[in-house]
């Protein structure tokens, strides 16, 4: 049996002299993780550049700021609805009989070190978090960036803004204030009207009879625990796939479905994403600094039979209280039971259904085109102008929606009959969508008539020319190859045809009536009236060789 030695100046006891502590620590974790080979594939990923993507991180950043302020709000909240006396730091509240909640919320608005501005932050943040949210999808939408392979994605931020209007709506409810308890009152109205298993919601949320003694300690464990913990699994997931798919990019020289122009994540991406962190965080603390929300010591705490006029939710709920409000107040009566489908109707069907309609489309407009290829390069809205029609007829019918769910401040404010603006939300609810419909997509076939007319004769330089047989004319400016790439760049759908109705033998196709809607459908998106054709390469040598036009 041998043993080997290693002298002290050998090569092998240099090798094993110790590494920094650091280094040490990161050796470690790479044997067990994988550090380093996970951060060479993906440190250096390359992220395209463009504003409208800053609205995503927009909505990111503020859900990290709600997380943060809303950990240190916990710490002296008291989510239970147990009567006390008030005595805080408040003097025209001194005595006044309220809930825990009210009165904790009162501390830390007051008696809490920094804890008003935090507490404004939390609803700033909240409210621009769902508004970016909005605005994101709508991006996303208008530039077909759903599109194969994102429709799952797609889904999860759908889920996300949803799970978002909830988890405000039960922040909102916390304090048992007078202003939120209204909105509670009415949300628990609406679950009534629910046939057969209304008053069973009812009795589980609230804990009993309305208002209860524990709706608010369940409305606490669902706001900072069940929802929060949805939408973050949500939002890795989001993101996770952000990162598999690849963002997408606009059209232009050297961008293709096949690659990404733009920054390596690591240095240049993360330093600008988080310098816009602290932009957003200063921004949104700023506001809340300056801007005076929820202040729940001129409201009071929650009486149930005290309700004043000036109640409105906050804007991404006031689009279903608006349902309700316009529905006629239809009631039926059977077998000893009263039915309410002025409430029911708004809250199961049309509700569910806009919610659904929004879920699946990404899913719809595939089987219309019957497009099965991957998209990686995001459309101008100009060039989809049916589905850009539909997005800004879904937007007019949220905000008309909007002014009902708030039709007796409209009423107020600005002197006009409570009954005239209801009509006129009644009446809006069908026809502002389809005009805007009509209007939105004109302007898109519009706008690609310039854009073809610029391909052909360049862009109008605003320069007068008499020609010598006495003609004026204005002088264009011919495009440069990376303008004309972005103009020509989008795809020319043809609509499906069912075909003829006999095969080549004579005998008659079975043609199923999903094929023949489907077909419909697909003129409509991309028939004639549905897209402007491209210049074609002759029309533009012809041009180009001076026999066109100017």
């Amino acid at each position: 049996m041998s043993t080997a030695t290693e002298t002290p100046g050998s090569a092998a006891a240099e090798g094993k002299k110790k590494a920094p502590a650091g280094e040490r620590v990161a050796d470690w974790a790479d044997g067990r993780l994988g550090i380093y080979s996970l951060a060479k594939a993906n440190m250096r990923k390359i992220f395209p550049d463009h504003w409208s993507f800053m609205l995503g991180e927009v909505a990111l950043y503020s859900f990290i700021i709600i997380i943060l302020t809303g950990v240190y709000l916990t710490l002296f909240f008291h989510p239970s609805m147990n009567e006390v006396e008030y005595h805080g730091a408040y003097t025209p509240m001194q005595g006044v009989r309220m809930s825990e909640a009210f009165a904790s919320t009162m501390d830390i608005s007051f008696d809490v070190r920094g804890g008003l501005l935090v507490r404004q932050i939390h609803h700033w943040a909240a409210l621009i978090f769902l508004a970016a949210m909005f605005v994101h999808m709508m991006r996303v939408f208008f530039t077909g960036a759903f599109r194969k392979p994102r429709e799952v994605n797609w889904v999860f931020g759908f889920l996300l803004f949803v799970l978002g209007m909830f988890t405000g709506f039960t922040g909102y409810s916390l304090p048992d204030d007078l202003l939120s308890g209204t909105g509670v009152r009415f949300m628990e109205g609406a679950i009534l009207s629910t046939p057969i298993i209304g008053t069973y919601v009812s009795m589980f949320l609230f804990g009993g009879e309305f208002p209860g003694h524990d709706f608010v300690a369940r409305f606490y464990s669902a706001h900072i625990l069940l929802l929060p913990g949805i939408m973050l699994g949500l939002l890795v997931a989001h993101l996770i796939l952000v990162f598999y798919h690849k963002h997408t990019q606009f059209a232009g020289p050297g961008r293709k479905n096949s690659n990404v122009v733009g920054m390596p994540l690591l240095p240049v991406y993360m330093a600008k994403a988080g310098g816009f962190f602290f932009l957003v965080f200063g921004v949104i603390s700023a506001i809340a600094a300056l801007f005076t929300i929820n202040p729940i010591w001129v409201l009071g705490p929650y009486r149930p039979d005290q309700v004043s006029t000036n109640a409105q939710p906050d804007w991404y709920m006031g689009f279903s209280e608006g349902l309700i409000r316009v529905m006629p107040g239809w009631e039926i009566n059977l077998w000893g039971h009263t039915l309410v489908p002025g409430v029911a109707i708004p809250l199961m069907i049309i509700f569910p259904l806009v919610l659904v309609a929004i879920a699946v489309y990404p899913f719809i407009e595939a089987w219309v085109t019957g497009d099965k290829r991957e998209h990686h390069i995001a459309d101008r809205p100009r060039n989809a102008p049916t589905r850009t029609g539909f997005g800004a007829a879904w937007i007019a019918w949220y905000f008309v929606l909007l002014v009902g769910g708030g039709n007796d401040l409209w009423a107020t404010h600005f002197n006009l009959s409570i009954n005239a603006i209801t009509w006129f939300v009644r009446v809006g609810f069908f026809v502002v969508p389809v005009l805007v419909f009509w209007v939105t997509r004109r302007i898109c076939l519009g706008l690609q008539r310039k854009d073809r007319e610029k391909v052909l004769h360049g862009r109008e330089t605003g320069t007068i020319k008499r020609l010598p047989h006495g003609e004026f004319v204005e002088i264009h400016e011919p495009l440069s190859q990376e303008q004309l790439h972005s103009l020509t760049a989008h795809d020319q759908y043809q609509p499906l045809e069912i075909g003829p109705g006999t095969d080549e033998n004579g005998v008659e196709r079975k043609i199923s009536r999903g094929q023949k809607l489907r077909a419909k459908l697909s003129k409509g998106y991309f028939g004639e009236s549905g897209q402007i054709p491209k210049p074609t390469r002759e029309e533009y040598r012809e041009v180009e060789s001076g026999h066109g036009h100017h």
